[in-house]
């Protein structure tokens, strides 16, 4: 590890080694080493003057890259491509007249691009997957635990610690449906020379239309590709850029979204991240047990939140056929939400499998606002025995502001119970006020839809899924 030299913390903290492979040196140009092989292998059966020797040479040394060479050459040429030419065709020297054959840079640019983004958003789909599957079996664990629901985080009706995991889930399953649709709509630039036109190609099979359409449809098919673009200039359009990031933007709105409800319930004490045996919440309060991982997903969110508009820009910023002021950008933006994605998706893995719930904690909190909530059912069963609803609900009122003040000015029980039963106009015993103190009595459908959403809508995606589901719990690197 160089220690002089600044080095990305999406690589040497956060990212997984997969998705760092899929953006690395390596990756990148073995793969325009593979689209150079089969450029010259169809243009090879279409008939132009390429020999199966030649195609054969560049698949022997298809992965033997000299960095070195490449760089000196690009000292030299000051561009990228035509230094990997060089330097690959160093290696092949009875192939090196013919590699590149008709194609512009653009030809295993923007093509690499396609493939990588297309695989790693497979490797992100395993992930949401996985974490989908976890999440249901925890909101089925706890379907049937009442806890407080908050809107404007202030104490609403009660829900179930299951139900609110099946809000994370169901965000993480729209992902997952935009995610499908993005790999599906993916399209591979394919063969279409310097400015989008095909005019190179055509020259080379002397006129032949037909040619030049099978020539472009060899290559996508060897390459996996079912779709090419129908037109573009010399790039493929980079809206397609900024569509990728929309989906992985989506992700990571999810992923921050349970990481500050999350942060929210551990500071109630009701749920918390996993914290290890000897893990520092700080240096000066031994006591603390901050939300670090949900903390690191909020942060990293917001990185790729914002990183997102770097394809929107570049995408209305395209001059006519290309310009090259989208190529620095690119090279920073498109890999790096990936990598910062993977690593919000494993640190969710981590944080899911270990998630601590604290029932205790949870029904103190409903018990010290039960009674609020339960005022409109004592107000129902008092209307029952003949009590006028409209002075009931003036008499609730008052009790309750009375109540209500006992506990944040005088920092008392919240005794509205008591003031209820004591008020004749009610004609309720304290017991028969205390029955309607269950909390599962308020918790409407939330156990049956808990079971529906697993049963409707995750199992689907399980048995479609099957081959990518894990019991592997994710290593955070820190």
């Amino acid at each position: 590890m160089a220690t002089n030299t600044y080095e990305s913390p999406l690589a040497s903290r956060y990212a997984s080694s997969e998705m760092l492979y899929i953006f690395s040196p390596d990756k990148k140009f073995t793969t325009w080493r593979r689209l150079w092989i089969a450029l010259a292998r169809a243009e090879m059966e279409l008939g132009l003057p390429i020999t199966q020797a030649q195609v054969d040479e560049l698949e022997q040394h298809r992965d033997e890259i000299d960095y070195a060479a490449a760089a000196r050459y690009e000292r030299q040429l000051r561009h990228d491509v035509m230094a990997h030419i060089h330097a690959y065709g160093d290696l092949c020297p009875t192939a090196m007249p013919i590699i590149h054959l008709g194609a512009t840079s653009c030809y295993v640019g923007d093509n690499t691009d396609v493939i990588l983004m297309k695989e790693g958003l497979e490797l992100l789909r395993g992930k949401l997957v996985n974490l989908i599957d976890r999440l249901t079996k925890f909101a089925m664990d706890y379907r049937a635990l009442p806890t407080l629901g908050f809107t404007h985080f202030q104490p609403a009706q009660l829900t179930t610690v299951g139900k609110r995991a099946t809000l994370w889930a169901n965000e993480l399953v729209m992902d997952l449906e935009e995610l499908e649709h993005r790999i599906a709509s993916l399209q591979f630039r394919g063969v279409k020379g310097t400015t989008g036109t095909q005019a190179s190609f055509l020259e080379l099979f002397g006129g032949d239309h037909e040619k030049v359409r099978q020539l472009e449809k060899k290559v996508s098919e060897e390459l996996g590709f079912e779709k090419v673009v129908p037109v573009c200039g010399q790039t493929y359009s980079r809206k397609m850029d900024a569509n990728v990031l929309a989906t992985l933007s989506a992700i990571a709105q999810s992923a921050g979204k349970f990481a500050t409800d999350l942060r929210l319930l551990s500071h109630l004490k009701e749920l918390e991240e996993p914290f290890q045996e000897k893990q520092i919440g700080s240096s000066a309060m031994p006591y603390k047990r901050n939300p670090m991982r949900c903390e690191r997903i909020c942060a990293l969110a917001r990185y790729v939140i914002a990183d997102a508009l770097n394809p929107a820009f570049t995408a209305y910023n395209q001059w006519f056929e290309r310009t090259l002021d989208d190529s620095a950008n690119k090279r920073l933006s498109i890999p790096e939400a990936f990598l910062a994605v993977d690593a919000i998706l494993e640190i969710y893995l981590n944080v899911t499998d270990g998630l601590k719930v604290y029932p205790k904690v949870i029904e103190r909190h409903i018990r010290e606002e039960l009674p609020f909530m339960a005022t409109e059912n004592i107000m129902m069963d008092a209307v029952k025995r003949g009590g006028d609803r409209q002075a009931l609900h003036e008499r609730i009122r008052v009790h309750a502001v009375a109540a209500g003040k006992v506990v944040k000015e005088e920092g008392g029980q919240n005794d509205l119970i008591d003031r209820i039963a004591a008020d004749p106009m009610f004609g309720l015993s304290k017991e028969e006020i205390v029955a309607h103190m269950n909390p599962s009595a308020y918790i409407g459908r939330c156990v049956q839809q808990v079971e529906e959403f697993d049963r409707e809508v995750v199992e689907p995606i399980r048995s479609r899924y099957g081959a990518l589901l894990t019991d592997e719990q994710p290593e955070l690197k820190v």
